[in-house]
């Protein structure tokens, strides 16, 4: 495997897709270097499976170029693109054996029948099936036939593999298996993958690089610990689970500094926090994860609320309440609490990220 992979990078430039009047894709301008395992993040409808689509030539593009290496690929048909794709319905041929669906791709070529074997050998011993390569997509597992999917779309030899959710229909200790198998199978081609999903967990377990979208724009490209750290908008950080978000009032004299310390008051309460970009004040909202708010005790600065549930979730408790002012917020608690209990919740400053501005 690997004739293909000698190209050096993919660059999107200024891809836009509309519908109608809908921009579903925005001037998307994104550079991705060989070996890089790229995930497209986002909530539903932010133009993940369309920029993998337009990538893939599913979709034409209304504006801008994709270019591989100096060759323009955004005017060229799909099977002249040469890229494998995997989709969240596997869409195998069901009357055909697992070495036949495989193979289809290189039959569609017209590959000599030597060099068909070889690669559909290659390939499925890359996703481990060689007992299974008799047998008909019917008599696998969902994981099986996700790997017979991802073997098709890598006998090809392709320089980049497209996968579109192809986890979301597994349960969750198979997907953690076919994860690692997936980021096992990237390492071993050397190509670029690109990876839609909308689950966090994944894209940050898989990803070299994870490219937030909204509303069809990128909002932040980094690395998984950027993105996890220090989400570069209010709505990345929701994204990557700041589920708690409190307006306030900025406590300070001039500007605050983009990583600096922050003082703000929420409703009565003030809390020290990082700002992310400069705050030139007096709106902001804080962003705090439900694992890092957790109850204090009264001699200590925090936000006073009532308990409304309370669950066991096997080693911590995990619980709502809610502020006088009526904001709900998500927290942890290493001791049970009940219903209609007031507590009193903080987070550790360096984990409380303070934006410019109220809530969107």
């Amino acid at each position: 495997m690997g004739s293909h992979i000698a190209f050096q990078s993919l660059r999107l430039e200024k891809v836009g897709r509309t519908f109608g009047a809908m921009n579903a894709l925005q001037d998307l301008t994104l550079e991705i270097k060989r070996g890089e395992f790229i995930a497209l993040l986002g909530p539903s409808g932010c133009g993940k499976s369309t920029a993998l689509n337009c990538i893939a030539g599913l979709l034409a593009t209304t504006s801008g170029a994709i270019w591989l290496d100096d060759v323009r690929i955004d005017t060229l048909a799909v099977e002249d693109r040469g890229f494998g794709m995997v989709f969240q319905n596997y869409a195998l041929f069901p009357h055909m054996t697992v070495r036949s669906n495989i193979g289809f791709g290189l039959r569609m070529r017209g590959v000599a029948k030597a060099e068909l074997e070889r690669r559909v050998d290659a390939a499925i011993r890359t996703v481990r099936l060689e007992s299974q390569a008799h047998k008909l997509p019917g008599q696998l597992s969902g994981g099986q036939q996700q790997r017979v999917a991802i073997a098709r779309a890598i006998a090809i030899d392709p320089p980049l593999v497209l996968m579109d959710e192809p986890l979301s229909n597994l349960d969750a200790k198979l997907r953690l298996e076919m994860r690692q198998e997936i980021r096992r199978i990237h390492q071993d081609l050397g190509g670029v993958t690109i990876y839609v999903t909308h689950d966090q967990d994944e894209a940050l377990s898989l990803a070299d690089r994870i490219v937030v979208l909204r509303e069809g724009m990128i909002r932040q490209v980094g690395t998984p610990e950027d993105l996890y750290l220090r989400p570069a908008h209010i709505d990345v950080a929701e994204f990557m689970g700041f589920r708690n978000r409190l307006e306030g009032t900025l406590i300070s004299d001039g500007s605050v500094q983009p990583m600096a310390r922050a003082s703000a008051d929420f409703g009565g309460t003030v809390l020290e926090g990082v700002a992310l970009h400069s705050l030139p004040g007096p709106a902001v909202t804080a962003a705090i994860r439900p694992d890092d708010l957790t109850p204090v005790d009264a001699n200590h600065p925090g936000i006073d609320a009532t308990v409304e549930a309370f669950e066991y979730r096997g080693r911590d408790f995990f619980g709502t309440a809610r502020t006088p002012a009526g904001v709900e917020l998500f927290f942890r608690s290493e001791v049970p609490l009940h219903a209609g209990e007031a507590v009193r919740l903080s987070a550790d400053p360096s984990k409380i990220l303070i934006y410019q501005g109220g809530a969107a």
